[in-house]
């Protein structure tokens, strides 16, 4: 696209606010994507959460592209549903989340699914549902390479978990699953960071390997390290973000050649004082995790700086010359699209003309589609 990119040149008939999709730069990030795996498109695991779409999905299968990983069943199934011939649901399952996913994997047979245990009490769990539904279930061990979050820790006995895991009942162990998210600093550092962590990691898989005859995989990296990951001849890569991009990697890994893909659109309501205005983009409408400084970048004007958030209300004061009408658009870019786009229930798609040309759902949004 031209300069300004994105500016919407039709009427806008779509109530604010809104999210926007660029299509155009969606196959562009695509093509960086596969371009960073010299075209291997069985080295991508690609995750779903940061979009949450079937036309995405579809997308991806365009390209060659047929294995997803996810966070819910919900987006397990929406890849199911369009067709993703390999599922890995990278969250450990317990309670009900467990009877979810047999019903899920009992209705697609066709597809090939997974997902990770860190623990050998919820692999006998999946072990004994397995037995009394007489299905396989496919298994990754969850290594915790010191993000802390999940995982059992790499630097502990893993390859006894491993054997346990392996000799459990209709249970079939596929491999070893990383998130390194924890991860940060330039690509130089990142990339020493996680060979320091993946060599021994992988040393101990080529072990496994032998004792239990079988080729294992390796699933591993987000993000942060995609560029060192995408290397390894025997890793499939997770990125997400790349396919819409957001403020803080644009910040953060200057080095990926990704261009965003997703804006919020808003509408200024009021005009507070002579130095404020008011616009539709609050809490509700764009990730706010993050401090106030970091949740959106106005590209129309960076001058207009946030310096109030509530639920439905975002305040900016305007440091610039520019004079702003009550009506008038206003076009965000999220410090991180994963969960702004989880706060809408559909995106607006803007074609190579800047205009509105159709709308996708966000599916995956929800808690559950069917099971």
């Amino acid at each position: 696209m031209k300069n300004n990119w994105w500016e919407i040149e039709s009427r806008i008939a779509v109530d604010t606010p809104f999210l926007a999709i660029y299509k155009s730069r969606v196959w562009d990030n695509i093509a960086t994507l596969l371009l960073a795996v010299a075209h291997d498109a069985d080295k991508l695991r690609p995750h779903v959460k940061t979009h949450k779409m079937g036309e995405v999905l579809n997308l991806f299968k365009n390209v060659g592209i047929k294995k997803v990983k996810c966070a819910t069943i919900a987006e397990a199934e929406l890849s199911a549903i369009h067709n993703m011939d390999d599922i890995l649901l990278a969250y450990q399952l317990t309670g009900e989340k467990q009877n979810r996913w047999i019903q899920l994997i009992q209705n697609y047979p066709k597809n090939v699914f997974s997902t990770v245990v860190d623990s050998s009490d919820i692999t006998e769990q999946l072990s004994n549902l397995a037995v009394k539904n007489n299905l396989i279930l496919n298994l990754y061990l969850d290594l915790n390479t010191g993000m802390d979050r999940t995982g059992f820790d790499y630097k502990e006995d893993w390859e006894t978990l491993v054997l346990k895991i392996a000799a459990f009942p209709n249970i079939r162990f596929f491999g070893v699953h990383i998130y390194d998210g924890h991860i940060k600093g330039t690509v130089e550092e990142r990339a020493e960071k996680a060979a320091e962590i993946f060599h021994p990691i992988n040393e101990k898989v080529k072990n496994l390997e032998k004792k239990i005859a079988r080729k294992l995989k390796i699933v591993a990296g987000g993000s942060n390290t995609f560029p060192f990951y995408s290397q390894i001849d025997n890793v499939e890569c997770s990125p997400g973000t790349f396919v819409f991009w957001d403020t803080n990697y644009q910040l953060q890994l200057p080095e990926q050649q990704f261009v965003p893909a997703a804006v919020v659109v808003a509408t200024v309501i009021s005009k507070p004082t002579a130095k404020t205005i008011c616009i539709d983009l609050g809490y509700k409408a764009v990730a706010s995790e993050n401090a106030l400084e970091k949740r959106i970048l106005i590209l129309n004007d960076k001058s207009l700086i946030p310096i109030s958030h509530s639920e439905e209300h975002l305040v900016l004061e305007n440091t610039g010359q520019n004079r702003y009408s009550i009506g008038d658009i206003v076009y965000a870019l999220p410090y991180h699209i994963c969960p702004t786009c989880n706060l809408y229930d559909t995106a607006q798609i803007v074609n190579e003309e800047r205009n509105i040309s159709e709308q996708w759902s966000i599916e995956a949004r929800k808690r559950k589609i069917n099971f």
